[in-house]
């Protein structure tokens, strides 16, 4: 088949166009493959998602391209040789140039200040990541942010081209892919040069903004999201109205709110010390009231920290002959539990909750521990 006409490397900020229907094909039910004479739709390439959007009013769900043609998957069909009017999601492809714009002066500062290189980059409608074939301190990192936005400020014009193979050969460029056939290069005065088939902004102030929101460590080196322009700003709405929250519940303000924050932990974990020790206590007051002629003690509890049901357990065994353990409710349903004895192996007491009741867990002679899904009643017959 002939390859599509890309009418996105021509003009990124055309909304609609109008163009002949090459093919329909019918695939799953409901769900249909339709190939254009030429298109707007960007398809998924490069790491980038693909454009949405409609063909006449036929919603365009996903967009995917092979050996050259581009592939527009719908929810209905359209008959062969028809003319169709094509309708981008403008919001969506304007998105996507700011942050793939600004991923592109990100990876060129990064391998212009520090040499590490971009290995991989994923763009979605909800992230965008990079990868870099090294580590970066917070403080570098922080460095290329700052920069980035320098060039964003600049206003620098985008230029796109295509280069013969002859002026390839002597121009520095990145690319993470061995690219066949017409290269298409995206520069950025002083700051990348850089291959790419995806649209992109005119100016770098069309960007808005750029800011870094997670890095993590990544098959030796690190991967950094971040997000531009309209969807930085949704992200700052969001964390601002979370920290409104906060401040206003801990009545604080915004600069005393890790220290109220670190406050309240401190708080929470000396209390819950002193709940585990009144617990403790409980449970040693209600042993000491069993009678030591009892041979097995099975107890049903809920809310009891593992430490306090381990302690307890040997304290039973010490006192008692036979299956001493703590059933601790779930807020799923079921127990977690710890056994122990000094006369039964509690290994086979474990075989037994396996092929009786389904349990999971195991431990050693003296002791196991698990979960069972079943009841009190249940759990009681088999080891009664």
């Amino acid at each position: 088949m002939k390859e599509t006409i890309r009418l996105f490397d021509r003009d990124g900020y055309a909304r609609s166009f109008t163009s002949k229907v090459i093919s329909c094909e019918a695939l799953e039910e409901g769900s249909f493959r339709i190939v254009l004479e030429e298109t707007l739709f960007f398809p998924e390439e490069g790491g980038q998602s693909s454009d949405r959007g409609k063909l006449n009013e036929v919603r365009v769900k996903d967009v995917q391209s092979d050996a050259g043609v581009i592939y527009h998957y719908t929810d209905r069909a359209l008959e062969e040789g028809e003319t169709v009017q094509g309708e981008i999601d403008w919001e969506h492809r304007f998105s996507h140039m700011q942050q793939h714009t600004g991923e592109h002066i990100f990876s060129g500062t990064v391998n212009r200040l520090f040499g590490l290189n971009n290995v991989g980059f994923h763009l979605s409608d909800q992230i965008v990541t990079m990868d870099f074939d090294g580590v970066l301190t917070m403080e570098e990192l922080e460095t290329v942010e700052w920069e980035v936005n320098r060039a964003i400020a600049e206003n620098v014009e985008i230029r796109v081209s295509y280069p013969s193979h002859k002026e390839l050969e002597t121009l520095e460029y990145r690319s993470k892919i061995e690219i066949e056939g017409q290269v298409r290069i995206i520069t950025i005065p002083g700051h990348d040069v850089c291959a790419c088939c995806a649209p992109h902004v005119k100016r770098t102030g069309e960007i808005g903004m750029l800011k870094i929101m997670t890095v993590q460590n990544h098959k030796g080196g690190i991967r950094v999201s971040i997000l531009c322009g309209f969807r930085a700003l949704r992200a700052f709405r969001e964390k601002t109205k979370i920290i409104s929250t906060l401040t206003n519940m801990l009545s604080t303000s915004q600069e005393n709110l890790p220290i109220q924050i670190e406050k309240q932990k401190n708080r929470i974990y000396a209390l819950k010390g002193e709940l585990g020790l009144a617990k403790q206590k409980l449970m040693e007051y209600r042993i000491e009231k069993l009678s030591p002629d009892q041979a097995n003690v099975l107890l049903f509890e809920s809310d009891l920290e593992t430490v306090v049901v381990r302690n307890t357990v040997n304290a039973l065994v010490k006192k008692h002959d036979g299956i001493c353990g703590i059933f601790v409710k779930k807020e799923d349903g079921g127990y977690q539990y710890i056994l122990g004895s000094k006369n039964v192996n509690c290994k086979e007491i474990a075989a037994l909750l396996r092929e009786k009741l389904a349990a999971k867990g195991g431990g050693s002679e003296a002791m196991i521990q698990g979960s069972v899904e079943a009841s009190r009643e249940e759990i009681e017959k088999v080891l009664g």
